[in-house]
């Protein structure tokens, strides 16, 4: 995987809580919390890192497949997650290494500080005691930013994540503009994100992917934005 910077982030509206970035390798968070806790979130990114490229070390496939592998008990947490969100996705399970990342980073801050918003290239780790809203960034699409989702407390902790076909790092197979996915854990989303997105070729394959979505297990939202179209279900609000 190569470094790419984020020309682009989905906006957390939330001015009260301090915001820091955290940058290694492919890994680029920006964070935002109670204070600035960049040396507990450092920690975490490299432990975390490490843990899944010394299993990839080993379970060379977990990097390369594109396809579900089965799970291993014997395998660090951060990595079962990314398995069991593949599986209930029916991807690999590279394709939720950014929302694994941001879970596991923001569960380590929220051992020092009661609210934490994890970003990793669109996708997002949150824990707010206050409601926050989070702007979709749709590419070229006249939606982009003129669509934001309500997050209430009670929803969290929650992971939101995104897929895009024609914006950004994300490996898609469909040409979506956006694919926002909401879940219990952003792992999982991330999967998810990966999965809907693969389906979105066209405007008309919005209904379809959808449908494709509502299948999957501990999603709680969709949004999925192609050019000046959306379509949305779920446990959702849009503001």
């Amino acid at each position: 995987m190569k470094f790419q910077e984020r020309f682009y982030r989905n906006r957390v509206y939330n001015k009260l809580l301090k915001e820091f970035n955290i940058t290694v390798r492919e890994t680029d968070l920006l964070i935002l919390s109670d204070s600035d806790f960049s040396d507990v979130a450092l920690t975490s990114v490299y432990k975390h890192r490490a843990y899944i490229e010394s299993y990839i070390k080993y379970h060379p496939d977990f990097l390369t497949s594109l396809t579900p592998l089965k799970d291993d008990i014997f395998a660090p947490d951060i990595v079962r997650d990314m398995l069991k969100a593949a599986n209930l996705a029916n991807v690999g399970p590279m394709a939720a290494v950014a929302g694994a990342i941001a879970d596991y980073v923001g569960r380590d801050i929220l051992l020092e500080s009661k609210n934490v918003i994890v970003e990793n290239g669109g996708d997002i780790f949150i824990r707010t005691e206050e409601q926050v809203t989070v702007g979709v960034f749709a590419g070229d699409s006249p939606l982009s930013y003129k669509v934001r989702i309500k997050i209430r407390p009670e929803q969290m902790p929650l992971g939101i994540c995104t897929s895009s076909g024609t914006v950004g790092h994300s490996f898609s197979y469909g040409r979506a503009d956006a694919v926002c996915i909401l879940a219990k854990t952003a792992a999982i989303a991330d999967a998810a994100a990966t999965a809907i997105g693969n389906i979105v070729k066209q405007k008309q394959d919005i209904r379809k992917a959808l449908k494709r979505g509502r299948k999957i297990k501990e999603l709680s939202g969709i949004l999925i934005i192609v050019g000046d179209q959306l379509g949305a279900c779920g446990d959702i609000e849009l503001v």
